[in-house]
């Protein structure tokens, strides 16, 4: 009976040859340890109870904070996307581990797990934050069972939220951009700058910032004024990276109307003309929203012209916001849930309803006149 032994990242793992089952070979990979010597140590317990028993059982002494890393770099770091990764490597750092790192992964029970909870919730921390740091309790938990098998059951299954008192969001709170507010905009963002584009596009199709950054022109059919959303940009470890939308829900098309036909129509005509300007010095890319030397729009680039522009205009607003009013005028002016469900990209109507029906009061207006023209004829 063999087994090896690897290192990845600061840890060292061990593989365990298993008996063969229909002549096919099976391994078991464990945490071994800080040290190769450890996992050396742990490999050779387990091929003796593999040999005593015929049976493997995982009884190793493993800290909170190794399962954690080896949750992260096994099943996070593979399953979920990177700016995921990111929330959920900070999740453990700031939230999880100044609670658990002093104890065995064994000596978690749920009243561990639930004195977390609520210090976070005296902390002062949103409903949000919380409800993130659950469900990577949770998730994590649910794999130390199964398919680790180093628990028999999830304590996190034992642990209760805390209650927050239930209030939808304003429309200040939200940052709707009013008619007002929007002339504002438009005054404080010239057609020449690198803002001008992306935030026509968001406010005119409500496409998430990512995916307005990761629009090229193969997606957008100028013919038919249709985008199909396909992919979004991040930033990963100090470059931008294409990567596929938040969900399959984000895959959409969205049709536009002839205002953002003509602004689209006259700005691929501008990149021509810059691209002859600068010549060899243009940066070459199937961006929609770039540059004047053909450099492309990034999320944070987006989000250092968002704090010009409040400065210059006076608007409190985020890039978000054009989202956000794109849903509730839509909403307003007679569109379905449903319809503006599939134009955001929202996975569920539910979060389409909850998000922006009780803002508008044109609709709760058009709902008491509907019912006064129907009780007429009664």
């Amino acid at each position: 009976m063999r087994g090896t032994i690897r290192k990845r990242g600061k840890n060292y793992y061990y593989t365990l040859d298993l008996p063969k089952v229909n002549g096919k070979r099976r391994q078991l990979e464990r945490f071994g340890g800080l040290t190769y010597e450890d996992a050396e140590n742990a490999l050779r317990k387990a091929i003796n109870e593999l040999k005593d028993t015929g049976r493997y059982k995982d009884v190793s002494n493993i800290s909170v904070r190794d399962f954690f890393e080896y949750w992260y770099e096994n099943y996070v770091m593979t399953n979920l996307k990177y700016n995921t990764q990111q929330n959920y490597r900070m999740v453990i750092d700031k939230h999880i581990l100044p609670y658990l790192d002093k104890y065995y992964l064994r000596e978690i029970d749920p009243s561990i797990l639930q004195n977390l909870v609520h210090e976070e919730f005296r902390k002062g921390y949103a409903q949000k934050t919380i409800s993130i740091v659950t469900s990577v309790l949770k998730n994590a938990f649910r794999k130390a069972v199964y398919p680790y098998m180093f628990l028999k059951e999830n304590p996190m299954a034992y642990v209760e939220s805390p209650r927050f008192e239930k209030r939808k969001l304003s429309k200040d709170e939200m940052k709707i951009i009013s008619r007002e507010d929007w002339s504002k905009l438009r005054m404080a963002v010239p057609e020449a700058s690198a803002f001008y584009i992306p935030m026509m596009i968001a406010y005119y199709t409500g496409m998430r910032r990512g995916e307005v950054c990761a629009l090229e022109w193969k997606n957008v059919d100028l013919e038919d004024k249709i985008i199909h959303v396909e992919a979004t940009m991040i930033h990963k470890g100090g470059e931008i990276a294409i990567t596929s939308p938040k969900t399959a829900s984000s895959y959409r098309e969205i049709p536009f109307g002839e205002a953002l036909y003509e602004i689209l129509r006259k700005h691929r005509k501008q990149q021509k003309e810059n691209r002859l300007r600068y010549g060899p010095f243009y940066k070459e890319s199937n961006f929609v929203c770039t540059k004047e030397d053909g450099a492309p729009v990034t999320p944070n680039s987006i989000k250092w012209h968002v704090g010009k522009v409040r400065e210059i205009s006076g608007v409190d607003f985020n890039f978000h916001s054009f989202r956000h009013t794109h849903g509730t005028m839509l909403l307003e002016n007679g569109a379905t849930i449903k319809e503006v469900q599939v134009r955001l990209g929202h996975s569920r109507a539910a979060i389409t309803s909850d998000t922006y029906i009780h803002l508008t009061k044109k609709k709760k207006r058009d709902t008491a006149e509907l019912f006064d023209r129907i009780s007429q004829d009664f």
